[in-house]
């Protein structure tokens, strides 16, 4: 079992990377937003899932095992393959994953490629109780139901526009939602308004890792 993988990268593109590790190249598949953190020649670390079917062995890798976690939680649901999970990775964070399950909204899931209406009701239904994920309980359980998902979601999108990587957006939105009014946490440009005071002059460094 190839749980993670540390080395060079020879080759990125927008869904895949492939890692020199002791002269020996990986072929990972990775969504696009982590793609798009590293260059070649850049070191990097996988935490990885190995698919074993009768005609491919896959590799799939994440930034840390928090996402792994949910990954593998992913194909516990009926109807769920890997690329349908790395989906599902590639269009939302984990936070927002648990606040659409905790607020048993499948509206977000129904937007994934390749994810229809019954897989997407079954993935609230399946992972119901099993997210575990302590960056999303502030905003589930302050963002006043199921709107909460849909604006987080606009303000990263419109942070990630702006310069800010994913995850540097995902963590800055959590810490103001926990922390913000009503009013706040009920708009976008409230909560965009928050973030971005919250990020303040770190854009470049943000944008990068």
């Amino acid at each position: 079992m190839i749980s993670s993988l540390r080395g060079r990268a020879l080759l990125v593109e927008s869904e895949s990377v492939v890692v020199d590790v002791g002269g020996v190249g990986f072929a990972v598949a990775v969504t696009p937003q982590f793609a798009r953190e590293f260059h070649v020649g850049d070191e990097i670390t996988l935490h990885t899932s190995l698919i074993v079917r009768e005609d491919a062995l896959s590799l799939y890798g994440f930034s840390d095992r928090e996402e792994l976690t949910v990954f593998a939680q992913l194909l516990g649901v009926s109807g769920v393959g890997p690329k349908s999970a790395l989906g599902v990775l590639s269009a939302l964070t984990v936070a927002q994953i648990a606040d659409a399950v905790a607020a048993e909204d499948d509206a977000p899931f129904r937007r994934v490629s390749g994810i229809g209406p019954k897989t997407a009701k079954l993935i609230v239904v399946q992972l119901a109780g099993k997210l575990t994920v302590t960056a999303a309980a502030p905003a589930s359980g302050r963002s006043g139901g199921a709107r909460g998902p849909e604006i987080t979601a606009q303000v990263v999108a419109a942070l990630v526009a702006l310069g800010w990587n994913e995850r540097v957006s995902t963590e800055a939105v959590t810490a103001v939602a926990a922390d913000a009014d009503a009013n706040a946490r009920g708009s976008v440009p409230g909560l965009l308004k928050l973030a971005l005071a919250h990020l303040g002059p770190a854009r470049q460094e943000a944008g990068r890792g």
